[in-house]
């Protein structure tokens, strides 16, 4: 006989807010009205689910996608998804390369011997492509000396549409007082010239932060989920809404004297009589399990301090102040109230780190 459980709240649990999502992209479009949005929706859309994200991101009216991987772009397409949808790490073979051409999806190009590929395939219709030039970040793209090769070699395949558009990466936007970021820009711009075409420079920090970044196509990530990707500038200070809001409920709730030690390795010790709660979350569900004493969570809109070490299915919480706080309470650990910056910074790690490592026994319930 099928048993079901009626309320997905009693444990670890995700709310996600569309309105927030809403929110987020009209603020982006605030900011650069004259730039078109290819949403970043890789990392299941940085732990949010993605195709539930990319449905209300596609109705709130942005103009493209972009994903880390081609199994994702095909997921997309599978659940219906029509939007143009660029591939950030393009095609690995053969296969990928006739599934990108079926599907009408856009490889980035950012290494030589893909494009020995297309020379050799021949889609049975051209395809769309972002061409990625390294300014920088030294990860993918094509370095500025190769640039001229590869575009003139590109620009003579026939398996490619032209014209091609540009790509680029930051990788210090998010330190507004870095004059790398500058540099890059200038890179950008001198090699822009010699290929004036639709481009894409700014992440999340580029269109915040970095005015002369917005080009003809802006690609936010973080911000999208309400996030700031700055470390000394909140979500609430760029105007957006944070998307996903982590809660889950009190389990238990004792009394204990002075010197009573809590949790694994007994570290930490009460310093008086103390309220201890346990809530049931833990790094099974993506807690951090560094979270340090004293990380803060909510309950009934109120602070309580993290205590002990993170288990793998609970926590400790230092009730003591919280009087009235009771069995079934619900706990809020990032979100709503609560910017998951501050739990990623008491837990030395970052905000994305925290939102993708959300696992799978988490339930999720759209708001």
């Amino acid at each position: 006989m099928p048993v079901t459980l009626t309320d997905p709240t009693r444990a670890a649990h995700a709310l996600i807010c569309h309105g927030a999502l809403r929110h987020n992209v009209q603020r982006l479009r605030t900011l650069a009205p004259k730039a078109n949005i290819m949403a970043v929706i890789k990392a299941n859309a940085y732990g949010h689910g993605m195709l539930d994200v990319a449905k209300t991101l596609a109705l709130a009216g942005v103009d493209a996608f972009a994903v880390a991987r081609t199994d994702g772009a095909i997921e997309l397409r599978q659940a219906g998804i029509t939007h143009r949808i660029a591939v950030l790490q393009g095609f690995f073979n053969e296969d990928e390369l006739k599934a990108h051409a079926a599907l009408g999806l856009e490889p980035v190009i950012h290494s030589a011997w893909q494009v020995d590929l297309l020379e050799r395939i021949h889609p049975p219709v051209p395809i769309r492509i972002w061409l990625k030039v390294d300014t920088g970040m030294h990860r993918l793209g094509l370095l500025p000396e190769e640039f001229e090769g590869i575009l003139q070699r590109l620009k003579a395949c026939r398996s490619i549409e032209q014209p091609i558009p540009l790509m680029s990466h930051l990788a210090n936007a998010d330190a507004l007082e870095d004059s790398f970021t500058q540099s890059q820009l200038s890179l950008f711009e001198d090699i822009h010239l010699t290929h004036p075409e639709e481009a894409s420079v700014a992440n999340s920090a580029g269109i915040l932060g970095w005015d002369q970044a917005v080009r003809e196509w802006i690609r936010p990530g973080i911000s999208i989920y309400g996030v700031s990707p700055f470390p000394k500038r909140s979500a609430i200070d760029e105007g957006l809404q944070p998307v996903m809001t982590l809660r889950t409920r009190l389990i238990s709730i004792k009394e204990v004297k002075a010197g009573t030690p809590v949790g694994y390795g007994g570290d930490w010790i009460c310093p008086q009589p103390t309220r201890l709660g346990v809530a049931a979350i833990g790094y099974g569900d993506g807690y951090p399990r560094l979270a340090r004493a004293g990380t803060p969570v909510l309950i009934n809109h109120q602070k309580a301090a993290l205590i002990g070490r993170v288990s793998m299915d609970m926590i400790t919480l230092d009730l003591t102040p919280l009087k009235d706080s009771k069995v079934g309470d619900l706990v809020t650990l990032w979100g709503d109230e609560l910017p998951v910056e501050t739990i990623a910074d008491a837990a030395g790690t970052i905000p994305y780190d925290l939102l993708c490592g959300v696992t799978r026994r988490v339930k999720f319930i759209d708001t």
